[in-house]
């Protein structure tokens, strides 16, 4: 049985129906850039995060870069972050000159240790950027307590997060921006690459449309030095077709993650803990959800594990096998092996396992018994 990490061509065929005409539609305008159709899905994306305003962006990179720029963040700044995440967390960071300063992560949920954090500022310190990992948001509360007593901003990078709830809040609407990635293999992605910062602050939502077009406004007039980053009118049209069935598919990855969760209980291999599953920190309580955008275990010979996978037509990916503290760019940080424990570890046995809303449970239980085969001795 082949068992790929995603596959996208099961939701395409769910969709097309609908979505053809409209991208014909557009087509046939002919306007391809900004207009009404990314308005329409700005508003509803919005909408669907619980804030008040939208701007479509041309990645969740950029989303994270705009947010940072809008905040005037430059050289001399501090911001902090974790260095388990993508890289783009902490390059948005460094493209403006300032300085990412890592805290540690909570070794459960593999997003930010609040605790870690409150250490790390300094009188430079301008922003704290928590990062909603795998699908399930970071401990916020907290965060926001430190971030008032220091007058500091919070941008959520819940690229792999959107829907997700903390304490009844969506992602992208607890801090002063949020975040959004809608690069193709997210719960809610694309034909292509796009993003947007949600916020419920005017302020900030007037500056970074207005960045993300050179600064210009209105046409050739240029009060800010701006980039440009700008959502695709395709993208939107994909984007808002999707976004009705994005409910329906984030209760199938929560099946499929429960199935996981099952399978393994009743394996050896959770016992001696040869697998670890992941931890849905806050269960239990009111208002707290996991969109499983990504479904990561930690395993025993996890490199092993993942080559035998691959033999027996199981996809896998390791996010991420090097934390952010040790890549060769950021030496200049200053940071070494050792500095970040507990990045360290999970960069060290992560792995994540196919969980995309089409997996049957056949191919579920096909992906468990290979992984209960290598511990046996890949038979």
């Amino acid at each position: 049985m082949i068992v790929q990490l995603l596959d996208l061509r099961g939701q395409y065929k769910v969709i097309r129906d609908e979505l053809l005409p409209q991208v014909e539609r557009l087509l046939e305008s002919q306007q391809f850039i900004l207009g009404s159709p990314v308005e329409t899905f700005e508003a509803e994306a919005a909408s669907y995060c619980g804030t008040e305003f939208g701007i479509g962006v041309a990645s969740g990179s950029d989303a994270l870069l705009l947010s940072l720029m809008a905040a005037d963040i430059g050289p001399g700044d501090e911001v902090i972050t974790t260095p388990y995440t993508f890289f783009a967390t902490a390059s948005a960071v460094t493209r403006l000159g300032a300085k990412p300063v890592f805290a540690d992560i909570d070794p459960l949920s593999c997003n930010i240790d609040p605790s870690a954090i409150e250490g790390k500022v300094t009188e430079r310190t301008r922003a704290i950027i928590p990062v909603h990992l795998y699908g399930q948001a970071a401990d916020m509360d907290p965060i926001l307590k430190l971030a008032a007593r220091h007058n500091l901003l919070v941008i959520e990078d819940a690229a792999q997060a959107i829907g997700t709830e903390y304490k009844g809040k969506r992602a992208g609407s607890i801090g002063d921006t949020g975040c959004l990635s809608f690069f193709p293999s997210k719960n809610l992605g694309g034909f292509g690459d796009g993003g947007m910062v949600v916020t419920k602050r005017r302020d900030l939502a007037d500056r970074i449309r207005m960045l993300r077009g050179h600064g210009m406004n209105p046409k050739y007039v240029h009060k800010l030095v701006g980039i440009n980053s700008r959502l695709d009118a395709l993208q939107a049209v994909v984007l808002s077709v999707k976004l009705r069935y994005l409910d329906q598919w984030q209760g199938k990855r929560k099946e499929n993650a429960e199935r996981y969760n099952h399978l393994f209980r009743h394996t050896d291999l959770f016992q001696d803990q040869a697998v670890v599953l992941p931890r849905e920190i806050y269960a239990g309580e009111a208002g707290n959800t996991h969109v499983y955008n990504q479904y990561v275990i930690r395993a025993r010979d996890r490199d092993g594990l993942r080559v035998y996978l691959e033999t027996q037509g199981v996809g896998t990916e390791i996010y991420y096998p090097i934390p952010l503290h040790l890549q060769e760019c950021f030496t200049s940080l200053g940071y070494g092996a050792g500095d970040f424990p507990e990045s360290e570890r999970a960069a060290k046995e992560t792995l994540a396992l196919p969980i995309y809303p089409e997996l049957t449970p056949e191919m579920q239980e096909y992906v468990v018994d290979r992984i209960k085969a290598f511990y046996r001795g890949g038979k």
